[in-house]
């Protein structure tokens, strides 16, 4: 008796030792990773648990709130950090922090705003739309990650995916433009460069934003209330959203403003009913910077605690920065405010997303000089070759295009600036990483012309002597190419303009310079679409190369040359004035005659519609056909058409196909784009472009309440100046 006794006291002490050393489940890497996460928040307190969910900013950027010693000051129980800094040893020493100092050593997450490159900075996203080249967009996405990763980042607030129809609203130049089946594509391309097929530890997690109806802000102004009917959110709005997540985004950002009296960071239908419900997504969604204590600001929340309350029952997973999670979340627990399930659900979110990206395994960077790393020639390659296919040709007159003179007079303020091209939101990027136009041109014509430049103006004042000097040259010259456009910071957040028009500085130069009856080519770099209906008349050629990165200067001068025969096309319409905004293409019918519902004094018609890009060759659309004429639900339609190359020049085009429901339940765009493709087209040759239709995915539309609606009746396809009917039975 007593020899038993004795050995089941020392299987004991053996068993309780083994406890003691035995690794916890989550840190088992073969582990199921919801087996992981459920043991994890097993072992976490409330306040482990409401760390998680905040989010405060470390680096180096020009925001006041930033930590100033972050490695001293960042909690080691922080769930995340805006890191704005290419640091890899920062973020390492951050990280190493978190690791040794927090109980259970949860890793730190660490997001940046990488919206259209990270120190390679390609073109802005409203040019990378013009490509239609969603391969091409993701390919230079990834990019983005390998420089991203080696920096340390593990999250990117990209893409930006707002449907925006007001040039006057400045983040209009993050995104895609006006259509939202092209947002859509350009949404899971950039998902798919980010993650790749499959997030994991070799990729960076991406963060769609602004949910939802950003882009429809009053009046373009940042921050203010939209009025969105629930049909037009279904189908011009959620659709890029909804892309995302099935591309496998797994957090999504909420927007700054309110949706038709709710704020977005606290819109329980959109965040929980929506995104999570309805479309599965099993991720967590943050807030935008301090859009928790702005539902102060926005009349919807007295205090601080009450906006913490109402973002986080809503859906709201993550707090940006404002604290109000950190103060007041547990006190909202204890008093039965918030249900402790609902801060389990959203510390579940971020866990999943740090398991996949195997942050537990790896929680640190591997730190490389800079040079291995960042602006590597093939990176540089890539945002070239971007930039080729964002260029839009707006106007050629007399195929003054490509230049084929002896003598060019370069003029204009955005002739010799970096910062300039690279635009706003460009993380790491740098001014003098990027190929000035000046240079450019230098490069292309060396052998070809002989080149002078002289600025002529400023951006947006007069310079002493300008016009006359820039006179004197156009004399000289058999062409003027004229760099103009928009400063690098008068698009991007916070940057809406009442007046689109160019600066008097640079319309007052362009008119001296028409006088000297020189053809005059417009290179447009800027980051909205412009009022150009003065300045129009006045020049010979117009092309519009946005704010292209650190190679689209090369590019642009290759267009001018006809090395390079341009094939961007517009993915949002240029007003003829500013008094048309908001104007798009895919708007509803009037309900008068079509002659009637004119402005009195001056044209609907915009300056540039969506879909307008020239090209130095020319393209005939020709026997538009369809398989069948008359189908069922189940039925797939094939529509082709034969587009033949007979100019004289090599060229890619894309072809838009769009779709017409001339009768419906409620009413619908008069023509919506459903499917587009790019192709190489040799000069001589034909190629076929077929549309396969599937009814549900292709003709139909949402109601209010989101159910998606295929009716009976007649469709029109149309692609270029062809139609054809179909009828669904």
């Amino acid at each position: 008796m007593k020899v038993k006794t004795i050995l089941a006291v020392l299987l004991l002490s053996v068993t309780s030792s083994m406890a003691k050393t035995e690794k916890p489940l989550y840190k088992d890497a073969n582990a199921p990773i919801e087996e992981r996460i459920n043991d994890l928040i097993s072992r976490m307190t409330l306040e482990e648990k409401m760390m998680q969910l905040n989010e405060y900013t470390v680096g180096l950027n020009f925001n006041p709130n930033n930590m100033a010693d972050p490695v001293a000051e960042v909690s080691p129980l922080l769930g995340s950090v805006i890191y704005s800094s290419g640091n890899a040893k920062l973020r390492n020493l951050i990280q190493h922090k978190v690791m040794r100092e927090s109980r259970l050593g949860i890793p730190m997450l660490f997001g940046w705003d990488v919206i259209h490159g990270f120190r390679t900075i390609y073109p802005i996203g409203l040019a990378q739309g013009c490509s239609f080249n969603p391969e091409l967009v993701r390919n230079t996405a990834a990019v983005a990650v390998r420089e991203g990763k080696a920096a340390g980042i593990d999250w990117f607030f990209s893409p930006m995916i707002d449907v925006a129809h007001d040039p006057r609203w400045g983040r209009i130049s993050e995104g895609y433009g006006e259509d939202p089946y092209l947002t859509a594509k350009m949404a899971e391309a950039v998902v798919l460069g980010f993650q790749g097929e499959k997030l994991s530890p070799n990729t960076v997690a991406a963060c769609p934003k602004h949910f939802v109806g950003y882009g429809a802000s009053e009046a373009g102004r940042d921050y203010v209330y939209t009025e969105i009917s629930n049909p037009t959110l279904w189908n011009m709005y959620l659709p890029p959203y909804e892309a995302a997540v099935k591309a496998g985004a797994m957090t999504i950002m909420s927007s700054f403003n309110d949706i038709s009296c709710i704020p977005a960071t606290a819109h329980r239908y959109l965040l929980t009913d929506v995104l999570k419900k309805q479309w599965g997504m099993n991720g967590f969604v943050i807030s935008d910077w301090d859009g928790v204590k702005q539902l102060v600001n926005q009349g919807f929340a007295a205090d601080r605690k009450e906006c913490a309350e109402k973002a986080i029952n809503a859906g709201l997973d993550v707090d940006m920065n404002s604290g109000c999670f950190q103060d007041h979340l547990v006190e909202l627990v204890n008093e039965g405010k918030v249900d402790i399930a609902r801060v389990d659900d959203a510390v579940r979110r971020v866990l999943r997303l740090k398991f996949t990206l195997g942050l537990f395994e790896n929680p640190y960077t591997k730190e490389q000089p800079d040079d291995k790393n960042f602006l590597l020639p093939e990176y540089r390659a890539q945002a070239e070759r971007l930039a080729e296919e964002t260029m839009v040709l707006l106007k050629n007159k007399d195929a003054i295009l490509p230049l084929q003179k002896k003598k060019i007079a370069v003029v204009g303020p955005l002739a010799k600036t970096g910062e300039d091209l690279i635009g706003n939101w460009h993380a790491m990027g740098r001014g003098s990483d990027a190929v000035q136009l000046w240079d450019g041109l230098q490069q292309e014509f060396q052998s070809k012309a002989e080149l002078r430049y002289v600025r002529g103006c400023n951006l947006d004042s007069a310079l002493n002597g300008g016009i006359d000097s820039a006179r004197t040259v156009a004399e000289w010259a058999d062409v003027v190419v004229l760099c103009m456009g928009e400063k690098g910071d008068w698009s991007g957040e916070n940057q809406s303009r009442a007046n689109i028009t160019l600066p008097k500085a640079q319309t007052d130069l362009i008119a001296a310079l028409r006088q000297t009856g020189k053809p005059l080519v417009l290179v447009l770099a800027n980051g909205r679409p412009l009022d150009l209906h003065e300045i129009e008349p006045q020049v010979d050629a117009i092309l519009e190369i946005w704010q292209p990165g650190v190679n689209g200067a090369a590019s642009m001068a290759e267009i001018l040359s006809g090395r390079i025969n341009p094939s961007g096309k517009l993915d949002v319409t240029f007003p003829y004035s500013g008094a048309q905004i908001p104007i798009y293409y895919n708007r509803h019918r009037p309900a008068r005659f079509a002659d009637q519902g004119f402005y009195h004094d001056m044209t609907v018609e915009p300056l540039y519609e969506f879909g307008h890009g020239l090209s130095y060759t020319h393209y005939t659309y020709s026997n538009l056909r369809v398989d069948k004429t008359t189908f069922t639900k189940n039925d797939h339609v094939r529509v082709s058409v034969d587009v033949t190359n007979d100019g004289g020049y090599d060229g890619k085009e894309a072809v838009l196909w769009f779709v017409s429901d001339p009768v419906s339940s409620i009413t619908r765009p008069i023509k919506e784009l459903r499917h587009f493709e790019k192709q190489l087209i040799h000069r001589g040759e034909t190629r076929t472009f077929t549309f396969d239709i599937d009814p549900l995915r292709d003709l139909s539309y949402r109601n209010g309440d989101g159910h998606q609606l295929l009716e009976a009746g007649t469709y029109e396809i149309m692609v270029d100046n062809q139609k054809i009917a179909l009828t669904y039975q």
